[in-house]
């Protein structure tokens, strides 16, 4: 076991030795100028959820075709959910560490001390935009402007529809914000993500541009204009046409941008990566809702066990494809173990921009690996795991990935209910209950269906002692969230949803409009000390409704009206009450604050005396 963790070591260190001796400078003396950077990241399309990964229903001619054409990394992986994937992806470092272990709750929201990709772009030169899913956080300090991004066309939350969104958006001629401020759109969403990075493009075709294009689809809920969906109803049921719909419409798109580099002649200096963000949600469909312990029911996975969410092989390998014309990058097979962190250090190196000084990254520069010059060390370790709890808990959901080998760690019982946990996660120190240890060789039986976890036990052992040195690193910071800041010039006005209060796990509109008990507080930081207006809803402000009242609607869509007569707002030791008019539409309270830290508890009360957390805030120096 000693040597096996010494080989480790040393290849890990050749490995890193030679990604930092290599300079971005005179040896690219033969390649054009750096390149610009197209990243496009699809949303809950897994790695059989193509036709070039063998989907015998699903058509994606244009994607088959980039595939074709491009580097393609054949054993790549993320993080099994949304927002961890994108905070690996966009800091090069593992998501837990950098504070993002959940999609809500305000654990989606990378602290503000991390330095992420597109501020290294800005900083070199490149103009920078998003456009579609950000979903790293919509209030002060994380919102994509205030991270690097000069041009951002997004949606809030997670997903359209989602509490932090526009009210009412539904995929179609939906309200977006465009660098921070609300407009309105015409057409289906994907199309206009696209619209809008193609008009970035063109208007700065001039100098470098890094654009990441990550769309929302094919995400719940499972809404695409019927032509998309027509082709395949009758082959696969209802909603899995509706799925391929989405993935159709997206290989459209895809093919829609490469004729439109060509045509601007941009071509051969664009290095375009395409990707997903985690493995399939609607696309295999099996007995339990990850696909941890029961057989493929329906659909197509590539022979893979587990879905979206699960630490088997399809909750997160996915494709990586990566092509750049002007590079002389030959198409062709990657295999070795690579993951969403090194696109980081791969980028900024084959861009020749600075890496982050004092930041430790988890990835490495791949740029000699798509040179064809260098292959991904045998034996690199990689972690990854899924959380989906308010405080991170030990061996919840974990895979140790090396070669072929892939150690499973799994503790997966009920979370501690919020109202009985300390504020600030103290899962580092807990002592959590022996979890199920399961180790499969990928390559020999790719469903994962034989434990060898006992006769390969030297093996189980050193990936187990991998595992506990990572979680001993990662989990220096559990107990420094990311917090939402107040009183900064930058941003005079700070709007909250119940999206990050830390012990809300709704996340869709229809909540609200049910009512539910959103618990937990917003955590805040004062910039400054002062006197703050903080401004309670129930509805957002587009709604334009008094506190208690419902809104029109059929079914779950209706709002249900709340016998609402008084709101609460405790800070500390701060704990004032105001009675709520029938016919208010907000109620304010004036509190002094001192700069740092602060909890920020408002709830609303009911004629029987029940409380509800308010859904919507706003937050000012006065």
């Amino acid at each position: 076991m000693k040597g096996h963790v010494t080989t480790t070591l040393v290849a890990l260190f050749a490995w890193a030795l030679i990604a930092l001796c290599v300079a971005p400078s005179a040896a690219w003396s033969d390649l054009p100028s750096y390149p610009n950077v197209v990243l496009i990241v699809t949303d809950d399309q897994g790695y059989g959820d193509f036709g070039f990964t063998g989907n015998p229903d699903l058509k994606t001619p244009h994607l088959d075709r980039l595939a074709g054409e491009s580097l393609r990394l054949t054993d790549f992986h993320v993080d099994p959910t949304c927002s961890p994937t994108r905070a690996a992806l966009l800091t090069g470092r593992y998501s837990t560490r950098t504070g993002v272990w959940h999609t809500v709750m305000g654990r989606n929201m990378p602290r503000a001390d991390e330095r992420m990709m597109p501020e290294h772009f800005a900083a070199g030169g490149y103009a920078t935009g998003i456009f579609g899913k950000w979903h790293l956080g919509d209030a002060f300090p994380f919102r994509p402007q205030d991270r690097g991004f000069q041009k951002s066309v997004v949606h809030g939350g997670g997903g359209i529809g989602q509490i932090p969104d526009a009210w009412g958006n539904d995929y179609f001629d939906d309200t977006y914000l465009v660098d921070g401020k609300p407009q309105a759109f015409s057409g289906y969403c994907t199309d206009t993500f696209f619209d809008e990075a193609l008009r970035f493009i063109e208007s700065n075709r001039a100098k470098p541009f890094f654009v990441y294009l990550a769309t929302n689809a094919p995400h719940d809920p499972l809404r695409v204009p019927d032509a998309w969906a027509a082709p395949y109803r009758g082959r696969v049921d209802g909603d899995l046409a509706k799925f391929y719909g989405m993935i159709a419409n997206i290989d459209h798109n895809v093919g829609r941008l490469r004729q439109r580099l060509d045509e601007l002649k941009l071509a051969d200096d664009t290095l375009l990566v395409f990707m997903t963000d985690n493995g399939t949600a609607r696309g295999a469909t099996f007995g339990d809702y990850r696909g941890n312990d029961t057989p493929l029911k329906s659909g197509y996975n590539a022979r893979m066990r587990g879905r979206k969410g699960s630490p088997f092989e399809g909750g997160h390998r996915v494709p990586c494809l990566v092509h750049w014309p002007g590079g002389k990058y030959r198409a062709r097979d990657i295999g070795g173990l690579t993951a969403h962190v090194d696109l980081m250090p791969t980028l900024l190196e084959i861009c020749g921009l600075p890496r982050t000084y004092g930041r430790h990254y988890d990835g490495f520069s791949l740029r000699r690996v798509f040179e064809g010059t260098y292959e991904p060390p045998l034996g690199r370790v990689l972690i990854t795991h899924h959380q989906e709890l308010r405080d991170p808990e030990k061996y919840r959901f974990a895979c140790v990935m090396q070669g072929s080998w892939r150690l499973i760690l799994r503790n997966d019982r009920p979370a501690v209910p919020p109202a009985a946990a300390p504020a600030r996660a103290a899962a580092a120190t807990v002592n959590p209950q022996p979890p199920t240890v399961e180790l499969y060789d990928v390559v020999s039986d790719p469903g994962q269906t034989r434990n060898r976890a006992i006769d390969e036990f030297q093996r189980t052992d050193a990936l187990r002692l991998e595992y506990e040195a990572y979680w001993k690193d990662v989990s220096q910071r559990f107990d420094e969230p990311a917090e939402i800041v107040i009183g900064d010039e930058r941003a005079p006005t700070v709007e909250l949803t119940c999206f990050e209060r830390l012990g809300s796990q709704q996340w869709g509109q229809a909540a609200v409009r049910r009512g539910f008990a959103a618990e937990g507080p917003w955590l805040i930081r004062a910039a400054k000390a002062g006197r703050y207006e903080i401004t309670l809803r129930r509805w957002p402000a587009e709604v334009d409704v008094p506190i208690a009242a419902g809104i029109e609607g059929a079914g779950i869509e209706k709002g249900e009206a709340i016998p609402i007569k008084e709101a609460r707002l405790k800070i500390g030791d701060i704990d004032k009450r105001h009675a709520i008019a029938a016919d208010a539409k907000t109620i304010s309270f004036e509190v002094d604050l001192e700069s740092g830290s602060h909890r920020v508890e408002a709830s609303f009360i009911a004629d029987d005396g029940t409380a509800r957390g308010a859904y919507y805030a706003t937050i000012r120096l006065k």
